[in-house]
Order: C-alpha cells, then structure tokens, then sequence
C-alpha cells in the first residue's frame, strides 16, 4: 500500500475519512462541489495540517516526512499554475528538479529525467517555445512532464482537465491510464464518465464523507449518482461503459 487513512479529518471540509491505495492504477476521487475532494487530496500531498486521524505514505505519516524527501516520491500538480516570465518549455520542466538540486547548475542525471518526461508527454517538439505561448491542452502537458521529471512513485492531480476540451481531456486521461500501469495516479474529477472510462479505483466524497470506495465499475452505480449527486442517471454498457443523465 501506498496512501493510507484511517479517520482522516481536517478543520473544514473532510471528516472521519478511511482508505488505502494500492501502490499503483488510476484511482479518481469524485464529488459534488464542496464536497471536500480538494481538501483531502490537499491532506495527502502535505499541504493542509493539521490534520485529525492519521493520513500514512509508505507507513509514515504524512506530516512527518521532510518535504524535500516527500517531493522526491509524491508530487503534486494543482488545478491551475500560472507563470508569467518568459520560460522556455525545457525550463518550466527542469523546475521539476528542485528536490534533487545540491547547487547551481543541471546535472546529467537531471537532463536526462527531464528529457525522458518530455518524451513521455510528448512535449518535446516545443521544447524550445515560450510557455506563455502554449494552448491550454500543451500547458498540462508541460506541467504534468515538470511532474513526471521529479521521478515520483505516486502522483496527486486536482482536476487537471480544467479548461480543456473533449479531445484534450481524452488524451490527458489515456496518458494517465497509461502512467498508471507503474505508479499510482490519483485524480480529483467532476467528470464521472473520465472516472468510469479510466478509472481502477474511485472514492467518492459527499459532505466530507466518504459515500464509496472500491473498484470504479462496482461503486460509480446509477443509485450511488442519485444518492450523492442528485441526478437520474443510468449506466450504459460497451468498452468503454458510459453514463447517461437523464431529465
């Protein structure tokens, strides 16, 4: 196991919250707005104490690991990151580093990290441009390689499909699955059907509790959408399973 919580609960939004993640898959955290999705992810990568109950990376608690150490396992990618100077592609991904610098300068070890998160994310061809000047969709990609070049085992996104399209949020997803099959992914989600198309795992948090946990097909169930979201909603079958809301 990787993230494990037992009574996990925080000032506002989470309460009495307990789970364990597996050490890899794409596990999505869902819920109404409010509902505490970021508050608790928030919990997980170290950023909001202190916390009530017990929130455990590889059996330590969270609170208790030294942030540069932390960073080099979990990183983390907010729902939004703005940069206003003018950095190239290959800068804004370096950056993804800073847990490894010793001094001034790039190691070796360092480009190659980076290089190999570019590739992966297939930032490469613009490695050179101006950030600034990138559509939405290129910019999580960057951010996501800036991640990817920290060489973390787990990796914790807060809706990184924020402002794309269909098609860029498809291919951000599928790019997840696919970095899901070495190293845990949890994603916070409105969408439920990117959470039932690409999911493993989902918890799903309603008022700060959680309403269901398990594998994504078996728990995001046309009762549990009604019960928590409030909406009539059916799920449809095919490769990949849809849901459908309906009036």
């Amino acid at each position: 196991m990787s993230f494990c919580a037992h009574s996990l609960g925080f000032a506002y939004g989470v309460g009495n919250v307990s789970f364990e993640l597996p050490a890899s898959g794409l596990v999505a955290i869902a819920g109404p707005n409010g509902a505490g999705k970021s508050t608790m992810l928030g919990a997980m990568a170290g950023l909001r104490a202190p916390y009530s109950g017990s929130c455990l990376y590889r059996g330590i608690e969270v609170s208790a690991w030294k942030r540069r150490e932390f960073a080099k396992l979990v990183a983390f990618l907010p729902q939004s990151v703005r940069i206003e100077f003018p950095f190239t592609v290959e800068e804004v991904v370096m950056m993804g580093r800073t847990p490894y610098a010793l001094g001034w300068g790039e190691t070796a070890q360092d480009q190659e990290a980076a290089a190999r998160a570019m590739e992966e994310t297939d930032t490469s061809l613009f490695r050179d441009r101006d950030f600034r000047t990138l559509s939405g969709g290129e910019r999580q990609r960057v951010i996501l390689a800036s991640a990817l070049a920290q060489e973390p085992e787990t990796l914790l996104l807060d809706e990184p499909t924020t402002f794309l399209d269909l098609k860029h949020q498809l291919s951000l997803y599928g790019l997840l699955a696919r970095l899901a099959q070495r190293m845990l992914i949890v994603s916070v989600t409105h969408d439920l059907n990117l959470a039932l198309r690409f999911s493993d795992r989902i918890l799903i948090l309603d008022n700060g509790r959680l309403a269901g946990e398990g594998a994504t097909a078996q728990v995001l169930t046309a009762d549990c959408v009604e019960r928590v979201f409030g909406v009539h909603a059916r799920v449809e079958g095919g490769n990949p399973p849809h849901m459908v809301y309906e009036a």
